[in-house]
């Protein structure tokens, strides 16, 4: 036996005593990924498309393919979500909840489509949404990849633009995703494209209007969960085919 060897029984047991009463940390040790959910709330989103992109996101989480992504074996997947708006018009909807199983998804779908819109006449500061967001990520669980999903349906109007915020170190291990809502703004597709994706294997979902969110969302929800990327942002993940800037991803969906 070892010098340390008549420990190990108490080591063990230690550890199970921990992992007994502090599951909450044994998850953030086995956390695949961080996924925190910006939803735009400006002025160009009227009361009814607020609801469908609400309404579509809570039903998204309950589609099949997105629970059986989230419940994959491989480490634990961890949410949030967050609305945005103008400088400083932000309201997390939803703080940092881990999905474990099929009542921890269904709470989390339906704490979001209990939201109440707290923003409706500001511009659109995308920036500043994704400070935030890269805030929210460092006070969150430690995982192995670290996701922004970002929905919008105009380009930034307000404050800094996106790419200025990829300088913060903060962003050097954060993919940022995109999902374009087009019908507003004819520059909102090229606007993701070129300043808001970043980071490895980061990609575009066009939705045609808010009528199609919940399926973009969809879509893009068992995308990025399931995603596996290695290296950096010019080498595509394994399923991708690139197209567009810098090996990434732009897929559209429904008829525009």
């Amino acid at each position: 036996m070892g010098e340390h060897g008549q420990y190990g029984p108490l080591v063990r047991l230690w550890f199970l005593c921990l992992v007994l009463l502090c599951p909450g940390w044994a998850a953030a040790q086995d956390c695949r990924l961080a996924l925190l959910l910006a939803l735009d709330t400006s002025s160009s989103v009227d009361d009814e498309e607020y609801a469908m992109q609400r309404d579509g996101l809570g039903r998204a989480l309950l589609d099949p393919q997105v629970q059986a992504a989230i419940l994959e074996r491989g480490g634990a997947v961890s949410l949030a979500a967050f609305e945005w708006s103008g400088r400083r018009q932000v309201s997390v909807i939803l703080d940092w909840t881990t999905l474990d199983g099929p009542a921890d998804i269904q709470a989390a779908s339906a704490r979001l489509r209990q939201a109440d819109r707290r923003f409706r006449s500001y511009p659109t500061a995308m920036g500043f949404a994704l400070d935030f967001g890269a805030q929210m990520l460092a006070r969150g669980p430690q995982c192995d990849r670290q996701v922004i999903d970002v929905s919008a349906d105009g380009v930034t109007n307000d404050g800094h633009p996106p790419f200025q915020s990829y300088l913060n170190k903060a962003f050097d291990r954060i993919t940022v995703n995109g999902l374009a809502v087009l019908g507003e703004d004819p520059l909102i597709a090229d606007h993701f494209e070129f300043e808001v994706l970043h980071g490895p294997g980061a990609f575009l979902i066009k939705s045609d209007g808010f009528t199609g969110f919940e399926e973009a969302m969809t879509r893009k929800l068992v995308r990025e969960i399931r995603q596996r990327v290695v290296g950096h942002k010019d080498t595509p993940a394994k399923d991708m085919i690139p197209s567009g800037a810098d090996g990434l991803e732009i897929e559209q969906l429904g008829n525009g």
